[in-house]
């Protein structure tokens, strides 16, 4: 949960999971749509993906206990070396390094190491010189102490160094390079995305689909939505998704608002238009479901949808 987020943003949703989902047992044999909703707002949907298949995996390969072997570890979804480091040293006190974005600012400053901590050589260096730096015993104690040396006082701006432990040993700062080391990395560029994307009531319902297990928002509920290639005008985007609408649907034919959500690498546009079923009976789209007020909690869906939700005044 704290990949990419901050933990005054976790707190809550880490208590929340764990009362539902105590063990590796519990979550491999939930829903994963029950995952979902339980992650909802948080973001980054992969991550609560790769948690249920992973749960899974140690259910059906490791009896239920996460195994202790960082090899074993990092054939496990979604795990990589950093995490099954962090899960090796701190949960189960193997001798065994880390390497995450604080403790590489760390180690660049304190060996004033100003190549490109994002190539794959400088990597190398970087998980060499932090296995050798660890301690014979209390491993986790020493990596996470590293951590929180990075997030609290070796800051990417403005670093503590008057109140820094590593203050006599870092050659950043006997060099006055802490304000250019490491290295900045180039972010890809945003690319902007346009989506049309219908409000359907029938009643005091509204249509929801689920959306593709892979892409954008993968596997939560949204509202029925078309890309808008780039370059075609959104009119024909429209047409296309009145196309996958159901039976006596009426959809405007201009939008009632347009919001627009910043995502990693993307930002998304939502152009909403709003409708009406007249044929209440009529089933949903195939991935579609008629969800009422008191429902929608229930399921898994993205800030982005909670924001539409909003701007379309349901429910209320």
């Amino acid at each position: 949960m704290l990949q990419q987020t901050q933990v005054a943003t976790v707190v809550a949703y880490y208590d929340r999971f764990l009362g539902r989902f105590p063990t590796a047992m519990a979550l491999a044999t939930a829903d994963l749509d029950e995952v979902l909703a339980a992650w909802s707002g948080l973001g980054y949907y992969r991550r609560a993906r790769n948690l249920h298949a992973t749960a899974q995996r140690i259910a059906a390969e490791h009896g239920g206990q996460v195994p202790a072997d960082v090899a074993e570890l990092t054939r496990l979804p979604g795990i990589g070396r950093y995490t099954a480091g962090a899960i090796a040293s701190v949960a189960l006190g193997v001798r065994v390094p880390i390497l995450d974005g604080n403790v590489i600012r760390v180690l660049t400053r304190l060996l004033a190491m100003r190549d490109d901590p994002s190539k794959a050589s400088m990597r190398r260096t970087l998980w060499r010189v932090a296995e050798e730096l660890l301690p014979a015993t209390r491993c986790g104690d020493f990596n996470q102490a590293l951590m929180e040396l990075g997030a609290t006082v070796c800051t990417p701006q403005g670093p503590a160094c008057e109140r820094c432990p590593l203050a006599g040993q870092c050659q950043a700062r006997a060099r006055e390079l802490t304000d250019v080391i490491p290295a900045a990395v180039r972010r890809p560029k945003v690319q902007p995305l346009t989506l049309v994307t219908a409000a359907i009531r029938c009643g005091d319902a509204l249509l929801f689909v689920q959306r593709p297990r892979t892409g954008l928002w993968a596997g939560l509920w949204a509202l029925p939505s078309e890309e808008v290639e780039r370059g075609e005008d959104a009119s024909l985007a429209l047409r296309r998704l009145r196309a996958t609408l159901p039976a006596g649907t009426r959809l405007a034919r201009c939008p009632i608002s347009s919001l627009t959500r910043l995502l990693t690498h993307r930002s998304v546009t939502f152009q909403i238009h709003a409708g009406t079923c007249t044929l209440p009976k009529q089933l949903p789209p195939p991935k579609g479901k008629w969800v009422h007020p008191q429902e929608w909690a229930e399921l898994g869906v993205s800030r982005a949808l909670t924001a539409i939700l909003k701007a379309v005044g349901w429910p209320g």
